[in-house]
Parts: C-alpha cells; structure tokens; sequence
C-alpha cells in the first residue's frame, strides 16, 4: 500500500454567472485545454416581466460564457473572454477531435436545436465562439441532452462524426455531421421515454450503441441500425435517470445517475445486476469521467454538492466503490461539473496527452487493439430487467417543464455566500498511487455560482 497522503479541496475562484448555471465543460483539444464554457439558463414569468401576455409561452433565456485558465492569476485565474446571450442551454459538449482544422462546441437548447459553434482565435490568446450551424429537432421543445461520438482516444479514420440528443417529449435524436461543412444532418429520431429524456450518450466503444435515461425511471440501450425497440430496458432506478457516462478507458463500463440519489456502475455485458450501487445522498445531474485517472468518478449531486468516487476495486474486484471526496455546498444546487484537462505538476501546469496532432487516430501500436475496439457488434434482441424490490417507479413527470428545467423539489435558497464542507477519505485507497492534482469545476442553479476547485494530495 503507497504512503498515507493529505489532501485538500481548495475554492481557487467563484464566479457569479447572473443566469442560473447548469453546465460546465473544459475544451479537451490540445493546445486549448486553458478554455471552459459554462452555459446558463433563466426563466422569466409573467411575474418577472409584466409586459407578458399570461397566455404567451415562458420565455426561457440562456447565456454561454468562455472563460480561459490563467495559473499565473493566483486571485483570479479564471479570465472572462466572451458572453453570448441565446435560448437557455440545457447542455453541452466539445467535440473531442478538431473538425476540419477547427474546434467544435455543440449546445442543447430550449428552443429544441442543436447548434454548433466554432472556437476562433482572433488574436494571440483571443478567442471567440462562432455559430456555424443549427439544427431545430422538435417545436415546442426543449432539448435536453447532447453527447459526442467521440470520447474515446483513437477515433477510427473512417469512424463518422455523430451527435446523440434528447428531448422533453422523450424523444431521442441521431444526427451525423459533415465533416467539411460543419452542417448537421438529422438520420432518425424516435420514442424513448414516455415523459421527458433527461440524458442520452453514446457506447464510446461501439458507436452504434447509445443509452439513454428518462423521466420515467427507466434506462434503456439502442442499436441505431436498428431502431424501434431498445436492445435493454432496466428498472434498476428507482426514480428519473438523469446522468450516464461511457468510460471512455475500459470497454464494457458504463456509469448512471438518477433523482433516487444512487450512482450505479453497469459492465454493459451483463445489464441484469449493476456492479456497484453509490448512494450519494443527492440526485446525480452529471456524471464524468477522469480524462487521466481512469478510475476516478465526478458526481454533480444537486442538493449535495459533488462527489469524487474511485471506482476500481468495484469493476476490477467487485467490491464497494470508495467516496475519496464529498464536497457539501449547503446553498448551492449542483448541476454543471467537469474534471479540466490540464494537470498541476509541481505548480506548473501541463496539458494531458489526449489526441494526435491531427485528432484521427492513436498511435500506430495500438492500431491493432482499436480495430477490434471499434468493430461493430451484432444487432441485439431486446432484454428488459426489472430490479425494483417494492413499490412502483417514482418519477418527476408531474413536475412542470414551465416552472423550471430541473425538479423543484430542493428548496429554493437565494444565497451565493460560500459554506462549504468537504469530507476526503484517505487517497492511499486509490491504488493508482501517486497522482497528479486536479482542477475541476461545478457550477450550481438557484445561487448562479461558478466554482473553480484545485484538489491537491501531497504524499507523505
């Protein structure tokens, strides 16, 4: 067992977004891994704007911020470089790989598009996101998810480049994108939830496979070359599944969050009995993986702050996973979180090796292992498993999408005052050893807080 360490989760910045903030994402292309967006969302009632005809549809606004990481600021190291007002943005993802020369920002919004920006450099360390094209999937919608086909490291050349999304009539949406135009081309959308999909992702494995969780309780898989019944349905949550993340750096491990408080960890090989049950004592609205740390988890968890989870000994031994990190924000309401792509090293801080120069393949040795990664399985049957022990499937779906996006059933508390406390179990637990300090940040709803957090561990 390595040495005891001490460890500690600093507040490095909190910035005060205006607009309720409910995502955060740090651009993962090398040579702009100093860059994070942070998309917002605000209703305005009738109450709010008395010039509303009661009987007009609620005006939800939105506001995308690019901020760039400078470590030299010690006061502020998070510089505001570009606001952009738009319809309310419920989610958010960089494409991994840069498309034709150029970095991809995709946005899920409230008026029911995908819209796709281009991150432009202007002037030496000057940037700017520009729309490049938008896609409008359902009217009188909101589009609640978006996820990348391209998580995983070592894209296959011939791999196409796809967006899965969600909406709140529980529809799912597949869309390919033309690589030399940027365009976004719609190739199926269908049924998937009977109230609202909060969340929908790709298998970064096997990019045909997508899951997705819904307001009904339930999470499902698909084969997108053969929809209209979903390879899997499981009961296994209790309430709306909310958050799910394909490890992008073991096959087969797949993570889910739902309002029930619980992250479970699945091998998607055997979706009968998942492989850990984390109860996190907060719904789980994010879920990311560690862009190094492959076994490290990072839990939004609403009313409970975040969470830090070591997932190995669950998925190599299973055994029970390990909360090296809970992070209690009493006035805050965690939605957006994401671990930075940067690294500190001894103070000075590094960009993590994630891609090529070209962002279209892994190195030539391991050429061989992603052929067979990327190979596409065979059509599956359906299976529906249902876990539930006692009573029915709770759900949110009688909470209104026209009061707020998310449920109402936290309270709403109006402070952006800090009280935070944070509970961090001895790291020696993770048998990784030494290991570099991570940046990461949340951003919380009802108190519009962005937070930047250094999570440092000296080795004793």
């Amino acid at each position: 067992m390595a040495g005891s360490c001490s460890e500690t989760m600093q507040v490095l910045q909190a910035v005060d977004t205006e607009f309720t903030a409910d995502s955060v994402e740090w651009c993962p292309v090398e040579g702009c891994q100093h860059l994070m967006a942070c998309g917002t969302y605000q209703l305005r009632t009738p109450e709010d704007q008395p010039t509303l005809n009661v009987s007009e549809p609620q005006v939800r606004l939105g506001r995308l911020y690019l901020y760039s990481f400078n470590e030299d600021n010690t006061s502020k190291p998070l510089v505001e470089v570009q606001r952009r007002d738009s319809s309310a943005i419920l989610d958010m993802k960089w494409c991994h790989i840069p498309v034709s020369g150029h970095i991809l920002l995709g946005l899920a919004n409230a008026a029911g598009s995908v819209e796709l920006l281009r991150l432009m450099e202007y002037e030496k360390n000057s940037y700017t996101l520009q729309p490049v094209s938008s896609l409008t999937l359902e009217e009188r919608c909101l589009s609640l998810s978006l996820d990348w086909s391209t998580r995983k490291p070592g894209r296959a050349r011939d791999q196409p480049l796809k967006i899965i999304s969600s909406d709140s009539k529980g529809q799912l949406h597949l869309l390919m994108l033309n690589e030399g135009a940027a365009d976004l081309q719609l190739v199926a959308s269908w049924p998937a939830h009977h109230f609202e999909a909060w969340i929908a992702a790709f298998n970064y494995w096997q990019t045909e496979l997508v899951y997705s969780g819904g307001d009904d309780g339930l999470l499902r898989g698909w084969d997108t070359r053969m929809l209209g019944t979903p390879v899997f349905t499981s009961k296994r949550h209790s309430m709306g599944v909310c958050s799910i993340q394909s490890s992008p750096h073991q096959e087969h491990v797949l993570a889910t969050g739902s309002y029930d408080e619980h992250v479970l960890l699945w091998d998607t090989r055997n979706i009968k009995q998942p492989l850990a049950d984390v109860p996190v004592q907060g719904g789980v609205w994010r879920l990311k993986w560690h862009p190094v740390h492959h076994h490290l988890l990072l839990a939004a968890c609403m009313h409970n702050g975040f969470k830090i989870l070591n997932c190995q000994k669950a998925i190599e031994e299973k055994q029970d996973v390990t909360v090296l990190i809970s992070q209690e924000m009493p006035n805050s309401l965690v939605y957006g979180a994401d671990w930075s792509w940067l690294l500190f090293h001894s103070k000075k801080l590094t960009p993590t090796r994630s891609l090529d120069q070209n962002g279209m393949g892994a190195r030539a040795a391991d050429h061989d292992s992603l052929k067979v990664a990327e190979e596409p399985p065979a059509p599956f049957q359906e299976q529906t498993v249902d876990h539930r022990v006692e009573g029915p499937t709770k759900t949110h779906s009688g909470v209104e999408l026209n009061t707020c996006l998310l449920p109402l059933t936290e309270d709403r508390k109006s402070s952006s005052q800090l009280h935070c406390s944070s509970r961090i179990s001895d790291l020696s637990l993770f048998s990784g050893g030494n290991f570099d300090n991570s940046l990461l940040a949340t951003c919380s709803f009802y108190d519009h807080v962005l937070h930047l957090w250094r999570w440092e561990t000296k080795q004793a």
